[in-house]
């Protein structure tokens, strides 16, 4: 499939969630393709759009893919989790839309070279961002191994963390580990006769585990939440797209709390506290995609979307 073709995550349901207007303000905190970016902007005439990304290849890519549109388009070299320092640069005070595409892009994941991939040899490196932070072999070689296991076992909610992270530090004390298919050797053989078996495969939460504490992700999202609200005018609409468990509850309980009026105690006769809700739930439930999806593009299959409009 080539990279105009691609087809992003649950395109139609975002757009529908945005409910662009033509002359609206918009912001995609994750670029990625710009297969979202792409249908946003060819809605808009008076309108802006705010790209952000913080691999500079998505935005370097994005000059091409969005060629026809970049009168009125905006590309911004940062991290989604700053969306409110982004809009203050730009002079902005509030916008129509968000969407937030979490977790690792498909060309990041395709790219061999940058070390997101189990199926692929390369660096140990997972760095969304390759100009800053720790890489994946800085953790896996320098993290103590109750760390691991901690990580491990919370981002990848993998039940072999123990075993797993006692592998790689008994490894590591003979040589630095410094390649993807090592690491994945290392996890294969940590794990029992049965868990080689699943369909899934054996390093994949590890994987995951590793990836989400290299880009402090699940920080990242709840930071994002908490920034991204208060920066939507009146009727704006945030969709953000999740791929795992960890990810969607923070996005489930944070729109929750947006979405809640009076805190008082039930016992109370009236409302002293005075709270009114900052947003309306566009959908009760998470959107998923279609079977259709799921079965030209696998790795929908984990994607909810959920959605929510500024009161």
């Amino acid at each position: 499939m080539s990279e105009f073709t691609h087809r992003p995550v649950l395109l139609d349901e975002c757009i529908e969630a945005l409910n662009i207007r033509p002359e609206g303000t918009y912001l995609d905190g994750t670029l990625g393709r710009a297969g979202h970016s792409r249908e946003i902007a060819r809605r808009l005439t008076a309108g802006r759009l705010i790209c952000v990304d913080r691999d500079r290849a998505a935005l370097d890519a994005a000059r091409e893919r969005l060629a026809p549109w970049m009168d009125r388009v905006t590309l911004i070299h940062s991290n989604f989790d700053r969306v409110d320092e982004i809009l203050d640069e730009l002079s902005l005070s509030c916008v129509d839309g968000m969407l937030f595409d979490l977790g690792v892009s498909s060309p990041q994941l395709d790219d061999g070279t940058r070390g997101f991939s189990y199926m692929a040899d390369a660096p140990l490196d997972m760095r969304m961002d390759r100009e800053e932070g720790v890489t994946a072999a800085g953790i896996v070689n320098g993290w103590p191994q109750d760390e691991l296991r901690r990580i491990i076992s919370r981002y990848g909610e993998e039940r072999y963390a123990s075993q797993i992270a006692g592998a790689i530090a008994r490894r590591r004390e003979d040589k630095p580990i410094s390649t993807t298919l090592e690491l994945v050797e290392i996890i294969k053989r940590a794990m029992p006769a049965k868990a080689l078996r699943e369909k899934q495969h054996p390093a994949k939460r590890t994987f995951q585990a590793i990836r989400i504490a290299v880009n402090d992700e699940l920080a990242c999202v709840e930071r994002m939440l908490q920034r991204a609200v208060p920066r939507l005018n009146k009727g704006g609409r945030l969709a953000v797209i999740t791929f795992h468990s960890l990810e969607d509850r923070i996005v489930k309980t944070g729109l929750a709390e947006f979405a809640r009026g009076c805190t008082c105690p039930p016992d109370f006769p009236v409302c002293v506290c005075g709270k009114t809700p900052d947003i309306r739930l566009v959908n009760k439930k998470p959107i998923l995609p279609g079977g259709r999806e799921i079965e030209e593009n696998p790795r929908a299959r984990s994607a909810k979307l959920r959605a929510a409009e500024k009161l």
